[in-house]
């Protein structure tokens, strides 16, 4: 093997070993859960969402609803972010969601899949009322199995009692 051979040879191994060290990009679960006032008009007559809107506009973007403890209503705050996902699927029928219910850790499991389940359904009803079909939705409820902070505080409890609207298709 001559000196230009093991040149190239080092060279090319080394690329690969730099390829094989590349970090993976992990999937981001804290998300901003600030609530926020939609930029985009939303009603009849405006323009229609497209699926990079989930990535750049700021009221799609929420995807986190919170709850009270052991409440299941949705509150005001949230109702430009429904209206805004609600139309999202009006704009794009073949879009669907998946509604995600959590729960805090305080309760039996069975009560806590219970309450995840009702506050993700709490979470379709408003959207099917802003004009969402059903088709388009489905509700899990994983209770208390996912937290997303695992501190026994009141701040950390009430992170965890959400409803994550998750996009299966957009």
């Amino acid at each position: 093997m001559n000196t230009t051979t093991r040149v190239l040879l080092v060279s090319l191994l080394s690329v690969v070993a730099l390829a094989g060290c590349k970090s993976k990009q992990t999937k981001d679960t804290a998300a901003d859960t600030t609530p926020v006032t939609p930029t985009t008009p939303v009603g009849p007559g405006t323009g229609a969402y497209g699926p990079e809107d989930l990535d750049t506009d700021p009221c799609l973007r929420q995807r986190v609803i919170h709850f009270d403890f052991d409440q299941y209503t949705v509150k005001p705050e949230y109702q430009a972010v429904i209206a805004c996902h609600a139309k999202y699927l009006r704009d794009r029928p073949s879009s669907r969601q998946t509604l995600e219910g959590h729960t805090d850790e305080r309760g039996s499991r069975e009560y806590n899949m219970g309450l995840g389940e009702r506050r993700g359904n709490a979470v379709s009803s408003a959207l099917q009322a802003a004009g969402a079909s059903a088709s388009q939705l489905t509700v899990v409820s994983f209770g208390e199995e996912r937290p997303l902070c695992t501190e026994s505080t009141e701040a950390c409890w009430a992170q965890n009692r959400r409803v994550e609207i998750v996009y299966s298709a957009r």
